[in-house]
């Protein structure tokens, strides 16, 4: 049976997750469980799983101009190859699951994900990761500009504060992108 849907687990990187990082997001590492049983349920019900994640070169020439000052020290964040850009270690990786690098906040940005999406007949992203400020809105609306059925995981999504986390699911709702619990998505018929 061919899938509809596309599970997006956006920057679940140590660089995001870990507390003794820079960027850390304070709300991450607590979100590692939804996570996973996100991801065992998308696997269960054939979709397909991308994990998304941020890299850069070491001397940060592909970095936004606000993030430059992580590479002036020459350690960077997010660099290709090093430990802070791999996956959190808690996190459950599968054979069947796919990678994805991006460099900006939206997964869409200047990337062929739309096109790799579309190539697998998928209709409909769920969303979850880190942060909603940045990765997660961003990737959200421009999955919906792109004409997906766009679904944020609000329990398996994370920012630095509750409250935070609360206005962006309060704007994100209001552009009719859907934020549902675990519990919630797992009634969806996706």
């Amino acid at each position: 049976m061919k899938t509809k849907t596309a599970l997006l687990v956006i920057d679940m990187q140590n660089d995001f997750v870990l507390e003794s990082s820079p960027l850390c997001v304070k709300g991450a590492r607590a979100t590692i469980p939804a996570v996973n049983e996100l991801a065992d349920f998308a696997r269960k019900n054939n979709w397909q799983i991308f994990f998304v994640i941020r890299e850069h070169q070491k001397d940060g020439r592909d970095v936004e101009l606000y993030r430059k000052k992580y590479f002036t020290n020459g350690k960077g964040i997010c660099v290709t190859g090093s430990k802070g850009a791999e996956i959190v270690e808690e996190i459950k990786i599968k054979d069947s699951d796919k990678f994805f690098i991006k460099k900006r906040n939206s997964a869409f940005f200047k990337t062929n994900l739309d096109e790799i999406l579309r190539s697998l007949g998928i209709e409909n992203i769920v969303i979850c990761g880190t942060q909603y400020p940045n990765c997660i809105r961003a990737t959200a609306v421009d999955a919906m500009s792109y004409d997906f059925n766009t679904f944020v995981c609000t329990d398996a999504s994370s920012a630095a504060t509750e409250e935070i986390a609360k206005a962006n699911i309060f704007d994100l709702q209001n552009m009719q992108i859907e934020c549902l619990t675990l519990e919630e998505l797992k009634k969806e018929n996706l």
